[in-house]
């Protein structure tokens, strides 16, 4: 939880199709006779699968990639944020007044156990743990995750590794900018016009990291930036449908993501 809009968003709209398992991740399964040898792994924001917006994402992207879309549950049953204290989304540019900065404090501090017990470093071993199972048992020839803020960060921390294949990180929180030049796999970017957790001028260095990486055939990665006007953090998983330009930037994420996994994996 890096600013107030860690806890804004929405709900949206539909059932999951997928099935819940033993221990407490999704799995949207690929379509019948589709090919099952590549997956995706869905790592969540700070609400876990305590919403159903990351079911109905993977649920999507799992039809439209035709493979298996694994969703763990990042906090055992326990996220540091319930759906009833989700606020609805600002647009960029707009300012957060004192009640948004008093409840997202109140909420910081009542879930500050909890942020502690599921902090990145300890998030990252259970997902390396959970991705080394699923490759065991299911023996993918490939692997791709994206993260939405919380799980943006994992998704930078899994790239400094060969673990899976390549990340989409979308509006993460806050990471060090180190980790950029120690990427090992090809990175995409969905990035928020307005972002605490990304704000532009970091976006930028990163950019510029890659940009000049790229330049050293031995140390070049894939990678692509793409940012949504009008957008504030979390809009990629916690979209507002109200809203024309956030419904549209929502949409065109998931349409990058695809886009992104049919090249990579």
């Amino acid at each position: 939880m890096s600013c107030p809009d860690c806890t804004t968003g929405d709900i949206l709209v539909g059932t999951p199709k997928g099935a819940t398992k033993d221990d407490g991740s999704y799995l949207a399964a690929a379509p019948d006779g589709s090919d099952s040898k590549r997956a995706v792994v869905l790592l969540t924001d700070i609400f876990g699968l305590g919403l159903d917006n990351p079911k109905i994402i993977a649920d999507y992207l799992s039809e439209q990639l035709k493979c298996d879309v694994w969703v763990p549950d990042l906090f055992k049953g326990k996220p540091p944020v319930r759906p009833d204290q989700l606020q609805m989304p600002q647009r960029a540019g707009e300012k957060i007044g004192a009640l948004r900065w008093t409840k997202f404090i109140f909420t910081a501090l009542t879930s500050l156990p909890s942020i502690i017990s599921t902090r990145p470093s300890v998030g990252e071993k259970r997902i390396r743990e959970f991705i080394n199972k699923i490759k065991a048992e299911h023996k993918y020839d490939t692997i791709g995750a994206v993260g939405y803020c919380y799980g943006g960060i994992a998704c930078v921390r899994l790239a400094v590794t060969d673990i899976i294949d390549t990340v989409v990180v979308c509006h993460p929180g806050r990471f060090s900018l180190k980790l950029i030049d120690q990427l090992v796999i090809p990175v995409a970017w969905v990035c928020a016009e307005d972002d605490f957790g990304f704000p532009t001028t970091k976006r930028k260095k990163a950019e510029e990291i890659l940009a000049e990486r790229a330049k050293d055939d031995k140390r070049a990665l894939a990678y692509e930036f793409q940012d949504y006007k009008g957008t504030t953090h979390g809009f990629a998983c916690r979209p507002n449908g109200q809203i024309p330009e956030i419904k549209e930037a929502f949409e065109k994420s998931l349409e990058q993501i695809v886009s992104w996994f049919n090249k990579h994996i």
